[in-house]
């Protein structure tokens, strides 16, 4: 029988399956895709809580469906940094990744047209979960880079220590859970 974790997001009950990280230590596995009603519920609550901002930045995958809604809903406009070049990505700006959920080291690329669409701005950095904090210090990163200022980083959770931080807003704590 699979473990889950229940909590209720954004006014939504949902239970995470909870997947070992090494021999010592479990996550809860939030994954937004194809959760509709959550990512809206969520991208209405993190709105209410942000500070002023002129665009979002989102690293691929996760977080896009959530900055797509907070987009949506808040009429302003989405830039998603990539895990690799893509043919239309001319003069990309990249940055380095070790991600809490990833594997590998990765690379963050955003091309040229979009660097200077966010190049002057106001920054809301979003992504699904915060954990380390490494993919929101790259996201930082190609902020910086490409001439714009970091308005805000927001989240739906921040696991384990990342909800100890004053610097990220987010709707709910997730705990690390030990192996059993």
């Amino acid at each position: 029988m699979e473990s889950t974790y229940k909590m209720t997001i954004a006014g939504l009950e949902r239970e995470l399956p909870l997947c070992p990280l090494n021999e010592k230590l479990s996550i809860g596995a939030f994954v937004m895709f194809s959760d509709v009603e959550l990512t809206v519920a969520a991208a209405e609550a993190l709105l209410k809580k942000c500070p002023d901002f002129d665009i979002i930045l989102t690293a691929e995958s996760k977080g896009i469906p959530l900055a797509y809604e907070m987009a949506r809903q808040s009429g302003k406009t989405y830039v998603v940094a990539r895990k690799s070049i893509k043919l239309y990505m001319k003069n990309s700006v990249e940055v380095t990744v070790k991600s809490i959920t990833t594997a590998n080291v990765q690379k963050l690329y955003i091309s040229a047209d979009k660097a200077e669409l966010l190049k002057g701005k106001k920054v809301l950095l979003v992504d699904d979960v915060i954990s380390t904090g490494e993919s929101l210090k790259a996201l930082e990163q190609l902020t910086a880079a490409v001439g714009a200022e970091t308005a805000g980083s927001v989240a739906v959770l921040a696991e384990g220590d990342a909800a100890d931080r004053d610097d990220i807003i987010f709707l709910e704590k997730l705990p690390l859970f030990p192996t059993e």
